[in-house]
């Protein structure tokens, strides 16, 4: 793609999420939503390919989809209550509305089943773009409109998209497919919160940003799209093997990793509130994560693949990229731990 043409791309994400962070008005939100969608489609359809196209297309009629949707609820609420104002999204009706929109647009289960496939369909570069910063904005006016939403539409939100993406990520062997579920699952932790404690979301999306980057970034550099190419990583990359276990077990929130931080917290919020079901209930699902995660750490670490590897190999990894944000990304995603009531104290 042509330098000029990408730095003109990539400077309309950065507008369309500013204009969503900034605005206070349901038009304004959206105008910054249709400038993010706009501008990454051409990144995911530079391929060329039929896969990348047909993952474009399923993108832009989702995306589409959920603008529409979000633009119906904010006529509606000014029609019902003469308030564009997104603070006073406060009808049952509407403020439902818009949830489930922005739901549809960030990936949440039920909602959830364009997500892996559109993963699938791109390159890793451009699925960081999208499971990182394209779920800022969305996650912007889910907490400004958490507090008119009714606690049960965000609970089963957030309990069926913890539940959904652990158990559809364990029979996958496509690694874009897997990060999709798990991000899927790790929405579903910050939604939960997004009402009682907006902090913890903002931890949650934090640790979430930096764990999911130096996982992209880990299968960018040593160049694997599944398992079967992952178990026979450690042959031309050892180190880099080790540091995609930690990664994977992070995500899955063991301690001592970074993972277990928002895990840890969301969890002892819950029980303070009073929600001790919910708190075992969502303690439960991340089981099912850490099952696939562990499954990819056995199959990194502890095996050898039983069929043959149709994928090419190389001998060692091509020099062709900085490693800084890989080493920041790597650092962040296994070492913060220690620094949890820091952080806590900073945001709260």
């Amino acid at each position: 793609m042509n330098p000029y043409v990408l730095t003109l791309l990539l400077m309309s994400l950065g507008l369309g999420t500013t204009l969503t962070f900034m605005s206070s008005h349901w038009l304004l939100a959206w105008m910054g939503l249709e400038i993010n969608t706009l501008a990454i489609i051409p990144l995911m359809a530079q391929k060329h390919h039929p896969r990348a196209v047909e993952a474009t297309t399923k993108y832009f009629l989702i995306q589409a989809t959920g603008a529409a949707m979000i633009l119906f609820a904010a006529s509606t609420n000014a029609w019902i209550m003469g308030q564009w104002d997104i603070n006073h999204m406060s009808h049952p009706l509407t403020s439902a509305m818009a949830m489930t929109a922005l739901a549809l647009k960030v990936g949440l289960a039920p909602l959830h089943l364009w997500l892996p496939e559109v993963l699938q369909g791109i390159t890793i570069t451009t699925g960081l773009i999208l499971s990182t910063w394209q779920k800022l904005a969305p996650l912007a006016l889910i907490m400004q409109t958490a507090n008119f939403t009714h606690p049960l539409l965000l609970t089963t939100l957030a309990l069926s998209s913890t539940l959904i993406g652990g158990w559809g990520g364990l029979n996958q062997t496509q690694l874009r497919k897997i990060l999709a579920y798990s991000s899927i699952a790790h929405l579903g932790w910050m939604i939960l919160m997004s009402q009682m404690a907006p902090q913890m979301t903002l931890i949650a999306l934090v640790t979430y940003i930096v764990m999911t980057s130096a996982a992209f970034l880990t299968l960018n550099n040593i160049n694997c799209t599944k398992t079967i190419t992952l178990a026979s990583a450690w042959t031309k990359a050892p180190t880099m093997a080790a540091l995609t276990c930690l990664i994977l077990l992070s995500l899955g929130g063991l301690p001592p990793l970074t993972g277990f931080l928002p895990k840890w917290l969301i969890i002892q919020e819950l029980a303070s509130q009073g929600l001790a079901l919910t708190a075992t209930v969502i303690a439960l699902t991340a089981l099912i994560s850490l099952f696939f995660y562990l499954r990819l750490t056995y199959a990194v670490t502890l095996t050898l693949s039983p069929q043959t590897s149709y994928a090419t190999t190389p001998w060692r990894i091509q020099a062709k990229q900085s490693t800084l944000a890989l080493s920041l990304a790597t650092i962040s995603a296994t070492c913060l731990l220690p620094i949890t009531p820091t952080i806590f104290t900073l945001l709260t």
